[in-house]
């Protein structure tokens, strides 16, 4: 079986990538380990193409002309071309892809094409209370009528896609992103007492803003606490870094205690683990997820997560029996939730053991990968 994943963020050194490129790092490897040939390709906004092996994963970075208005069909051009070359000499038996990943593309009768929803445009629009952009909304059901299967990561992305799109009675399985339990697991580093730590790319959904607007109240409670921050940044549309709006608007109001409050900017993925593994307690409190993989990185470790009470935390974190859940858009629910977890050591030791368990038996890479290949298979077979 030769599946061929098409995505701009398979992680390199150096340059951002998102929980998309962290998710098909772990999982295309593991396909490999199975047997299952993988090609990974992807733009890239270097000059020239970019070729490497990683475990056995083929990744192919492909250059493409920027041209107003045109970049987006120049970009799915040098795309298609490239699937219909790697078809040529080594026949594809998947192409799989995110929402918008399928829109003018030209299908080959003898693959399958599969859209794994991590996210899209109207799923993002609804938790965000924002309007659906025409283009985009129209490119995501273009996309969606191409497909031939559909893989959902939570019940959640799921039920709240399928009220803006249909999955046109095309089948559909419900596979959890994995962690790898292996990579993320707990080490003997010291721990950081009293130490927040926040992975993620820093901006106004991912609850980075309440999060900080919280710190205050664990601090009168906790004296020594810090607030670590790790992630790439994010821009408003003029160009403007949303960190330095915290800066700005944010960080003045806690005066002196603001040099609590560290911004390390973006981690190499081998880094991240020693950053859960010193932190005391890990906190995500995102607006909106479709499944997040910090927040069960993180559990894997054996670390104490609070998680958000929206979207798919309740499908995650089972409340102080595996993990905390806060109200993401209250900043005194989200301290409380610290401040337990500091307060009770007993209980916050039990259920950072059984955090671990819990990834072990619903994300591990033995039982994910394989419910991949199954669903990958079914789609063959018909």
């Amino acid at each position: 079986m030769h599946i061929c994943i098409v995505t701009n963020e398979y992680p390199k050194t150096g340059f951002a990538h998102g929980g998309i490129g962290s998710f098909i790092k772990t999982l295309a490897p593991k396909l490999v380990q199975k047997g299952v040939k993988v090609t990974v390709i992807g733009l890239t906004d270097e000059s020239i193409d970019d070729y490497e092996e990683d475990n056995g994963v083929k990744i192919y970075r492909l250059a493409y002309k920027k041209i107003k208005y045109l970049s987006w069909y120049i970009g799915v051009k040098v795309l298609r071309e490239k699937i219909i070359k790697i078809n040529k000499f080594d026949p594809i038996d998947i192409v799989e892809t995110s929402e918008l990943g399928l829109f003018c593309i030209n299908k080959i009768s003898t693959i399958r094409y599969i859209i794994r929803l991590h996210g899209g445009h109207h799923f993002f629009s609804e938790a965000e209370n924002r309007k659906i952009n025409f283009w985009k909304g129209f490119q995501e059901k273009m996309s969606f009528k191409n497909a031939d299967g559909f893989i959902a990561i939570s019940n959640y992305v799921k039920s709240h896609t399928e009220k803006y799109l249909s999955f046109h009675n095309k089948p559909i399985a419900y596979i959890n992103n994995l962690i790898d339990t292996d990579y993320f697991s707990p080490l003997n580093l010291p721990i950081k007492r009293y130490s927040i730590a926040f992975i993620g790319s820093v901006c106004e959904k991912k609850g980075i803003r309440q999060l900080i607007q919280a710190f205050p109240f664990v601090k009168e409670k906790f004296p020594d606490v810090t607030l670590e921050i790790y992630g790439r940044e994010w821009f408003y549309p003029d160009g403007k870094s949303y960190t330095t709006m915290l800066f700005e608007k944010e960080l003045p109001k806690l005066k002196f205690i603001a040099n609590d409050i560290h911004f390390h900017g973006l981690v190499d993925y081998d880094k991240i683990p020693e950053k859960y593994a010193q932190a005391h307690i890990c906190v995500f409190p995102s607006h909106m997820e479709t499944q997040g993989l910090v927040a069960p990185e993180a559990m894997a470790m054996g670390k104490v997560v609070v998680f958000t009470n929206k979207g798919p935390g309740p499908e995650t974190i089972n409340e102080f029996e595996n993990g905390l859940l806060c109200d993401p858009l209250n900043p005194k629910d989200i301290a409380e939730k610290i401040i337990w977890s500091f307060s009770n050591e007993k209980e916050s030791q039990q259920i950072s053991i059984n955090a671990r368990q819990i990834v072990l038996e619903k994300y591990s890479p033995e039982i994910i990968v394989d419910k991949n290949i199954v669903f990958y298979n079914s789609l063959l077979n018909n």
